[in-house]
């Protein structure tokens, strides 16, 4: 979890990635963003994300990334 939340935070060091739960939904987190931060997940975790995995649900919050990222490992 430590890589992940040095990821969010390099990608927008403004934003407290502890509490906030709707990153996309309040739209915190812009279509740049997540490209970017999709990309380093890829490499950092070694995953394979599709466009259908990018859904609001996945990406809102820190937690909801990680579970995310741990059902991708799976």
């Amino acid at each position: 979890m430590e890589d992940l939340m040095e990821i969010l935070r390099d990608l927008r060091p403004d934003v407290d990635f502890e509490r906030e739960t709707a990153l996309i939904d309040d739209g915190i987190l812009g279509s740049f963003d997540i490209t970017a931060l999709v990309n380093e997940l890829m490499d950092v975790f070694d995953v394979e994300i599709s466009m259908a995995d990018l859904e609001p649900e996945n990406f809102n919050s820190a937690e909801a990334i990680w579970q995310f990222i741990q059902s991708l490992k799976a």
